[in-house]
């Protein structure tokens, strides 16, 4: 017997309904970030980005997810120097933290080959060193689970799960990650002081080199690191390697051109002294190896950046007590919040 439509029953029993609430960034005293006008921040979309952030079944195995090799406690960072992937396998790059990307609009990943971050959220689920899945079959489990039908529907409109679904989600996310509140926030604040070595730290990190007035010369640090999020959104070429054009082409491998041979992105230093090791091979263990590189260990390339070629001939001229200093003010910016705040956290514990 044929039943006419108002007699069928209704399979979906979901109660979700969309929600377009706007998540409200905070920003502390950052300028106002670049977000993307098609993927606005809504409070559901970020809240499904945190569960994908966290959930496992983006691996082929079920047993790896983002928060695996970025890890909240330290910055969303890796202290491996190299991520091991679910085969046990390891990466070539160390993983960079994620945090204020709502202030990066030039790209992701240590090369940049990932235009948006949208883009980049995909790229390790489907990487054979990393969790090594496919993108259907990732929907697939997810299909199989109210859980998420329901929260796709509170984030989109309709339960309908798809990749691209799922990478706005993480991207929004991710842009939801902000840390803004270290003791030097405070030190801008007038709530805090520094102590006298993180007093000339700071001063030693923002004056510029000058190799003909030694006593009046800093460290230069800000030349890169500028700026409240202490990074200028660019790639460049710090000296690791004197042969840049082998060791890691970084930027040069995405545009091709001999100009951005051996050119890395240029990292925040806010929670630096959550996120070692250090560089995008993790080659150093501590603040001090990474501060005495640019001291004198600086190997010169074609791509080297210029105002590291002034400081070839000498170095910077640091004294062991200038070191010193630059590492404690490094230690002001770590964020006094972010390694444990709950809207972060995992969802499922």
């Amino acid at each position: 017997m044929l039943l006419s439509p108002s007699c069928v029953k209704e399979t979906n029993t979901s109660s979700a309904q969309w929600d377009q609430t706007p998540y409200l960034l905070e920003k502390g005293s950052l300028p106002d970030p670049k977000l993307p006008s098609d993927n606005p921040l809504t409070v559901q979309k970020v809240r499904l980005g945190r569960m994908l952030f966290h959930e496992k079944k983006l691996s082929l195995d079920n047993s790896m997810s983002c928060a695996s090799c970025h890890r909240q406690e330290h910055a969303f960072s890796d202290t491996s120097r190299f991520s091991v992937g679910i085969h046990g396998l390891a990466g070539h790059r160390q993983s960079m933290a994620v945090f204020n990307m709502a202030w990066n609009d030039n790209g992701y990943f240590w090369d940049g080959r990932a235009e948006k971050l949208r883009d980049q959220s995909l790229m390790p689920i489907q990487d054979s060193l990393e969790m090594a899945e496919d993108l259907d079959n990732v929907v697939d489990k997810l299909s199989a689970l109210p859980t998420y039908t329901d929260q796709f529907i509170r984030a989109f409109g309709s339960g309908q799960i798809t990749a691209e679904r799922m990478s706005l989600s993480l991207e929004a996310f991710m842009l939801s990650i902000v840390s803004v509140n270290s003791r030097y926030d405070a030190f801008l604040r007038g709530e805090e002081v520094l102590s006298d070595s993180e007093e000339r730290g700071r001063a030693l990190f923002f004056q510029e080199y000058n190799p003909f007035f030694p006593d009046q010369s800093g460290a230069d640090c800000a030349h890169c690191h500028s700026n409240l999020n202490f990074e200028n959104d660019l790639y460049m070429n710090n000296g690791l390697d004197a042969a840049a054009f082998s060791a890691d082409p970084g930027r040069g491998m995405v545009t091709q051109d001999p100009q951005d041979f051996g050119k890395m992105k240029v990292p925040s230093l806010r929670n630096v002294a959550l996120t070692a090791p250090y560089m995008h091979d993790g080659r150093f263990e501590t603040l001090d190896e990474v501060v005495e590189h640019y001291n004198a260990q600086v190997q010169n390339s074609p791509t080297l950046d210029p105002a590291l070629v002034m400081t070839l001939p000498a170095g910077l001229l640091l004294s062991p007590q200038d070191k010193q200093d630059l590492v404690a003010f490094l230690n002001t910016l770590t964020d006094l919040d972010l390694p444990t705040e709950h809207t972060y956290s995992n969802p499922f514990e």
